[in-house]
């Protein structure tokens, strides 16, 4: 757990290093073992071929000699000249025929051939010393009892170059461990640079300089997706941060007026002593200002609540157009005033919270009544596909311009002068409110406006996706 730990802190850079490093070794000690192991094999196999070699000599000294005593002169000169070579022959019965200079008993071990076996090859060690042995049996021509003779090579000049080569080996091992070590740091270092530069520019992001960007094109391909992802957060950021700041911009603007008349007509009230009819109008006018300064509240409220997405908090399936009569049953009085004519056409079901719906529609009629004109047509149409719910209200009057339709769901925006009404008590949220509602319910709204008629139109899903945070 704490190996955990600490390593879980060390820097990539000094992981990659180490990581680099440990591979390194592993590969050059594995080949190094490998070299080892090999030759030391090698060598094994030289000596066998070497003792066997020295076996078909003796079996054909044997084969020409005609006594014991010509085969000892015989073998001697033969093999008087190997100074790393011993051995030793003897008949059946144990005399011994022949043993050469140095050769000790133990030299002969406990192999010897078996029945059908021509030779047994085996490695004895005396003292420090390693022999390599071959055990056989040879026919002599003087008689027909085989002789039993052991050779033993002496395996020091090997193991003298063994010892060297480990040496070698084991400087070259270190060196090459070494010289890994430092070519990994500086490949890590080197391979992590874009994450350096990527650090220091995320380092310049400020609330005041949101324009910083990742360099994508000059990143490797395995971090282009992280500098994409960290590019489209600050572009989020700086969209999110611009937002707030003109709806920050725009309160203030918008709460400026009424907190202004409000200190303006306290200010006249207390200047001039009146009487008591005359201070009951500006405590009405008063509470007038502050109505609109709580429903603004409100509504903020509201918007920040939606646009966090946060769930619905009743969710129910009802019929839009029950709602949708209702709805223009409480605004009959206002459209028998204006002679304005309304009416719903068709019907569907809507998954979500009723009274939300209904605000939003509430909303869309509210501004279809105030810029209808007199003896116009107010329409909530309703239409149901396979994926939604669209509820469209529709009204004639002046069309608005191209380039204004996109801002209408702004916070705190109005339509230019010809759709303005300085009676309204409108704080500019009405729509902004109705986008919020639709799009907390997995929808939208789009507006359009051409040949004297504007329409309004928000679209519900059957199925509400869960909201991102």
């Amino acid at each position: 757990m704490l190996f955990r730990i600490r390593w879980g802190r060390l820097p990539l850079t000094q992981r990659l290093t180490l990581l680099f490093t440990a591979v390194a070794a592993s590969v050059v000690l594995g080949l190094g073992a490998l070299f080892l192991v090999e030759t030391e094999r090698h060598f094994v196999e030289l000596d066998r071929m070497a003792l066997q070699d020295k076996q078909h000599l003796i079996e054909e000294i044997l084969r020409n000699t005609n006594s014991a005593d010509d085969a000892r002169r015989r073998l001697g000169e033969a093999l008087s000249y190997h100074h790393d070579l011993h051995a030793q022959v003897q008949d059946g019965q144990g005399a011994l025929i022949f043993q050469s200079r140095g050769f000790i008993p133990t030299m002969r071990g406990d192999k010897t051939p078996q029945v059908g076996e021509n030779h047994v090859f085996g490695v004895l060690r005396h003292g420090d010393t390693r022999f390599h042995t071959l055990v056989f049996k040879a026919a002599p021509a003087y008689s027909s009892t085989p002789l039993t003779v052991w050779i033993a090579a002496d395996t020091d000049h090997h193991t003298q170059f063994l010892d060297g080569l480990r040496r070698s080996l084991a400087l070259y091992v270190f060196a090459a461990i070494a010289i890994c070590g430092l070519l990994s740091w500086f490949a890590a270092r080197q391979g992590l640079a874009p994450l350096r530069d990527m650090k220091s520019r995320a380092a310049k992001v400020t609330g005041q300089k949101l324009g910083e960007r990742m360099p994508v094109q000059a990143v490797p391909v395995e971090m282009a997706d992280l500098a994409q992802e960290l590019n489209r957060m600050l572009d989020r950021l700086q969209e999110d941060f611009q937002r707030l700041t003109d709806f920050a911009s725009d309160l203030a603007h918008e709460l400026r007026t009424p907190i202004s008349n409000l200190l303006t007509q306290t200010q006249v009230a207390l200047a001039t002593k009146r009487d008591a009819a005359s201070y009951r109008d500006i405590l009405a006018s008063n509470a007038e200002e502050f109505q609109r300064l709580a429903r603004m509240v409100s509504d903020m409220l509201f918007l920040a609540k939606t646009e966090r997405g946060v769930d619905l908090p009743h969710k129910e399936r009802f019929s839009a157009r029950q709602d949708g009569l209702a709805l223009l049953d409480f605004y009959e009085a206002v459209a028998e005033e204006k002679r304005i004519r309304l009416r719903v056409e068709g019907d569907g079901e809507i998954e979500g919270d009723r009274l939300m719906f209904r605000r939003a529609v509430s909303n869309l009629l509210s501004n279809a009544l105030r810029y209808t004109p007199e003896a116009g047509d107010v329409t909530i149409r309703i239409a149901t596909t396979v994926q939604a719910t669209t509820v469209t209200v529709e009204n004639t009057g002046a069309d608005i311009d191209a380039k204004i339709l996109p801002r209408l769901f702004d916070r705190f925006y109005r339509a230019d002068a010809s759709r303005t009404h300085l009676d309204t008590d409108g704080s500019g949220l009405g729509l902004a409110i109705t986008r919020a509602i639709a799009e907390a319910h997995g929808g939208g709204v789009t507006a359009s406006s051409d040949q004297g008629r504007t329409c309004f139109t928000l679209v519900f899903p059957h199925h509400i996706a869960k909201p991102s945070s």
